[in-house]
């Protein structure tokens, strides 16, 4: 039995009147996976959190190599040996990949106050090339690499002093498979040194695959913890859920259906340098879904069709826009013209993070809420409690601010946001990155019926069975360019899909 790194007993935490988490005991050992398996909101990432330091608990204990574990913040934790890589986006604009690998650690790099940047750039460029990052720049500011470079300019820094205890909240989907590749590579790696690693994923494929325990919760209280064969996606689904779920959240059918009436063209769309001459129709009451490697330019397609970054040539037309006929040449346009857009980071590009769950769902419908100059306070409630109500945001109240919910209600926020302006269009990039099976039932249920109801839906996802399960039409795009189309059918197999991509 391999030694036990850290044990978190009784674990308590409470936001106000939230309990995120409630009298969760576990315990991770020296060269094994712990997976932290559950919905969105069953307390995964609080629990991995606390043990990062990132929140301190409202009761329980940690043990950690023996004793008593009391982490102050997450560089406490860090410099303990305990690294944590996360979801969404963990660096800072404006400053260096250097600067920013070694944020709150310059010490080691200083004399008498005054940082050494030669130091402390030589040794970024020693730990960019262990893991495989030669090609990036320690003095170029972060934000001109992509996120993909950015998760991985992150998890080089997680290594860069080997960690007791390792910790994955879902970080692999935010990655194109290559860097998903890596990170398993990691795994295997850190496993052969002794670490103990805790993993948060929604794939449960993923999870059966890397993990040797799996802890369930549910509703922020333990359910039950799982090894050998009963690691497997249908047992887990069950428990994490309470209820049986089959695969069937998927559409029913396997028959290419739409209204023959365009509502939106794009004509030979093109970015120098990112993609090429893209023309297709989408039809009302259609699914359009675009697929291909992460690289290959959809969702900056998807950027430039809903108007947020500019085409070197062609157009993109909303057919039933306000007055006929629209070119979307900006997002204020594409808004004002019912147009929605629901990106792949919802973090920094959908969210006001800093403010309410009613703000953010009111922001793209204050024009129909304005009488005369003025918003009636008692309108936007309405609106965002029935929107909210609508997606089933488990949350206090509308007051509630939006960071404190868990990934997957802050995805059902993003589409209430565009709910609440009637939209008529949706734009959607990879809009079940990160989220549990309940929640991605919740919006594929509610994409069906959009198109039931004539709305158009454009589509681009990572997962072809994703693609499949709710595509009429399939676009694949390979360097830029697009390259086969495939229809709705029984045969269509995601290895069609992938032969077309690679």
């Amino acid at each position: 039995m391999e030694e036990i790194v850290l044990k978190a007993e009784h674990m308590f935490k409470e936001f106000g009147a939230t309990k995120a988490v409630t009298d969760v005991t576990l315990q991770v050992r020296a060269g094994s996976v712990l997976g932290l398996v559950g919905e969105n909101g069953s307390g995964k990432s609080t629990m991995s959190s606390m043990i990062a330091g990132v929140y301190p608990p409202t009761k329980g204990t940690m043990t950690y190599q023996g004793k008593e574990y009391h982490p102050k913040s997450v560089l406490d934790a860090r410099k303990a040996g305990i690294q944590y890589l996360t979801q969404e986006q963990g660096t800072i604009d404006g400053m260096t990949v250097a600067e920013n690998m070694f944020l709150g650690e310059e010490d080691q790099f200083s004399k008498v106050g005054n940082v050494s940047m030669r130091k402390l750039n030589q040794f970024a460029r020693r730990i960019l090339d262990e893991n495989g990052l030669s090609y990036v720049d320690p003095k170029k500011p972060i934000e001109t690499y992509s996120f993909e470079d950015r998760k991985m300019i992150e998890t080089a820094r997680s290594l860069s002093q080997q960690p007791k205890i390792l910790i994955i909240d879902e970080t692999t989907t935010a990655l194109s498979q290559k860097g998903r590749d890596r990170i398993y590579e990691i795994i295997d790696e850190q496993k052969e040194k002794g670490t103990a690693i805790i993993i948060i994923s929604h794939d449960l494929d993923e999870v059966q695959r890397l993990c040797d325990e799996v802890l369930i919760m549910r509703d922020g209280a333990y359910i039950d913890t799982l090894s050998g064969e009963d690691i497997n996606p249908d047992t887990m689904r069950q428990k994490m859920i309470g209820r049986e779920i089959g695969d069937s959240y998927y559409r029913p059918d396997t028959t290419c259906s739409y209204q023959q009436e365009v509502v939106l063209s794009v004509d030979s769309l093109t970015v120098d340098g990112i993609f090429y001459d893209m023309s297709f129709d989408l039809h009302k009451g259609e699914i359009l879904g675009i697929g291909g490697l992460s690289e290959c330019g959809m969702h900056e397609l998807l950027k430039t069709v809903f108007g947020a970054i500019k085409p070197t040539a062609g157009s993109v037309t909303l057919t039933q826009g306000i007055k006929g006929e629209t070119p979307l040449k900006n997002t204020t346009v594409s808004v004002r013209n019912k147009v929605a857009y629901i990106p792949k980071d919802r973090d920094k590009e959908s969210l006001f993070q800093a403010t309410s769950i009613k703000e953010n769902i009111v922001a793209s419908c204050l024009d129909k809420l304005k009488k005369g100059i003025f918003i009636n306070p008692r309108s936007e409630k309405k609106i965002a409690q029935q929107e909210a109500s609508r997606m089933e945001v488990k949350m206090q109240n509308v007051e509630q601010m939006v960071k404190d919910l868990s990934g997957g209600n802050k995805q059902k926020v993003v589409i209430a946001k565009w709910l609440a302006n009637d939209s008529k269009v949706f734009i959607m990039d990879c809009p079940t990155r990160g989220i549990d099976v309940g929640v991605k039932a919740k919006i594929y249920k509610l994409m069906s019926d959009l198109k039931e109801q004539g709305i158009g839906i454009l589509m681009v996802s990572e997962e072809m069975m994703e693609l499949i399960g709710m595509a009429d039409r399939i676009i694949t795009m390979k360097d830029g360019r697009q390259n086969k189309v495939f229809t709705r059918s029984a045969d269509l197999s995601e290895a069609d899909i992938i032969a077309a991509i690679i």
